[in-house]
């Protein structure tokens, strides 16, 4: 027994002091290669090209991963813009996702005021240009460590599409992407720097197109069936059934089609409709009634219906024993401090926001890093990465990318996204990944504590189902 601890006094210090090496090491690449990870985010921004759109982004991080070493599959699950890069061989399989869709109508300069590049066009307002290319760099990062190491094991970079409202990478679970990985590691923009587990909402969300009779609205209205009046009654019945579902549940929805003149009764209309709540079976049934709110609509207005479901995803599961290693990792990592001009910037941003009372310190937002948590806060959104946390052991980070007190979606995330702050931020998502791999690529016990609490968090019932069904994916659904 003696012999032994003084076998483990020994080994101990010198595996963390090693452990130390590796990580200044991919911390130094990172560093060195900062400013070329921050041009193609810069590219990507510049691109903004929406969901299954993708074209030039995709292809741009894919040429980066295939320059170092990866092999590159593209198109994959259907869908044009995705791709799987791997670098490695056999277990464990760690992986890490990468996204990079902009959203419409957000076309913003990288200045703190507001201004589009082109009026009516995408812009990133939720900085995927920032997160597709900061899961790039960590991958590289760990991919030199296992070659120069002679590692074992497969570091694996999932390029994912149109994950604002697209699902993208349910398709890619569905089609059994992620069986044989051990950990997926994920981040997002955002205002500050943290690892706590989001609770992120289940979602699903579809088209209800509408089919009247067109006719002159002041000569023959009663030869009319106004497919508007079809939308304009289901939105009316959606509105009186929201004091009626559980309080968590958000409802919301756009016309995406009205008509195209007062005098014509429009013989086509649509509406865009999403559910969430933190259950993905209070979902399920207060969708039911939605579509039950359509059809009695269109009996009522004597026009046709049918619906076109386009995105629909779980709840996020949550996995405490992979949140804990990379919240670990993003204290050791980190914040950054903004430069006078990147105060100056910030501070022009906060001048434009509605609500002012109540905004976070600059320095505190980017140089801090928020205490750990497994409380449930509120939940704010949804996103594809819950249904992969569903198939294998899954956690992510946010970092301070954003000026603190924006909103989500807005033009000034579209500026941070395209500034020093986003490119800072993103580093700092970079290394904090690209150190959670290295820990998990040294430490088997812990994959299979992590996918212990997966199958436990489960239950021993579960069989996943998409929450789309089996339809194609909506490749179209951002075509105007």
């Amino acid at each position: 027994m003696s012999k032994l601890i003084l076998s483990l006094c020994f080994f101990l210090p010198v595996l963390v002091i090693a452990q130390n090496r590796d990580k200044k090491a991919i911390a130094a690449y990172l560093d060195q290669q900062a400013p070329k990870y921050e041009d193609i985010a810069k590219k990507i921004w510049e691109y903004a090209e929406v969901g299954y759109q993708e074209e030039k982004s995709s292809a741009l991080l894919q040429a980066t991963l295939q320059q170092e070493g990866f092999t590159v599959k593209a198109g994959i699950a259907g869908i044009p813009t995705a791709f799987v890069a791997s670098y490695g061989s056999g277990q464990p399989v760690i992986g890490i996702l990468a996204e990079y869709d902009a959203l419409p109508g957000l076309s913003q300069v990288a200045e703190p005021e507001q201004k589009a590049i082109q009026e009516g066009g995408a812009g990133h307002g939720c900085g995927h240009n920032l997160f597709g290319t900061a899961s790039v760099a960590a991958a590289i990062s760990v991919k030199n460590w296992l070659k120069d190491h002679n590692g074992k094991g497969t570091i694996r970079v999932y390029g994912c599409p149109a994950e604002e409202g697209g699902s993208g990478k349910v398709y890619m679970v569905r089609e059994g992407l992620f069986n044989d990985v051990n950990a997926v590691l994920h981040w997002h923009p955002g205002n500050d720097n943290s690892a706590a587990i989001l609770p992120w909402l289940s979602n699903k969300n579809a088209k209800f197109r509408f089919y009247g009779v067109s006719a002159h609205a002041a000569g023959s209205p009663d030869k009319g069936r106004s497919a508007l009046d079809g939308v304009e009654a289901m939105d009316y019945m959606v509105n009186m059934m929201r004091e009626h579902v559980p309080q968590e549940t958000r409802i919301h929805y756009v016309i995406t089609k009205g008509g195209d003149a007062p005098n014509v009764v429009p013989a086509f209309a649509e509406v865009y409709y999403y559910v969430r709540h933190p259950d993905m079976q209070v979902v399920k049934d207060v969708w039911e009634r939605l579509v039950k709110a359509a059809e009695g609509a269109a009996m009522g207005t004597g026009t046709k219906m049918n619906y076109e479901v386009i995105g629909g995803v779980y709840n996020m599961l949550p996995n405490e024993t992979l949140s804990k290693i990379m919240d670990t990792n993003l204290r050791q990592v980190g914040g950054f401090t903004y430069t006078s001009a990147e105060r100056e910037f910030a501070r022009r941003i906060q001048s434009t926001l509605v609500d002012r009372s109540k905004i976070p310190n600059l320095d505190t937002a980017s140089a801090t890093v928020r205490p750990f948590t497994l409380d449930k806060q509120e939940a704010i959104g949804s996103s594809d990465v819950a249904d992969v946390s569903w198939i294998t052991p899954t956690a992510g980070i946010t970092t301070a990318t954003f000026v603190p007190g924006s909103s989500g979606h807005s033009w000034q995330n579209v500026a941070a996204a395209g500034s020093s702050i986003g490119a800072k931020g993103m580093m700092v998502a970079a290394k904090t990944i690209a150190f959670t791999a290295y820990d998990l690529f040294n430490d088997p016990a812990t994959l299979e504590k992590a996918n212990a609490e997966l199958k436990k968090r489960q239950g021993p019932t579960f069989k996943y189902e998409a929450m789309l069904g089996d339809r194609a994916p909506a490749l179209d659904y951002r075509k105007k």
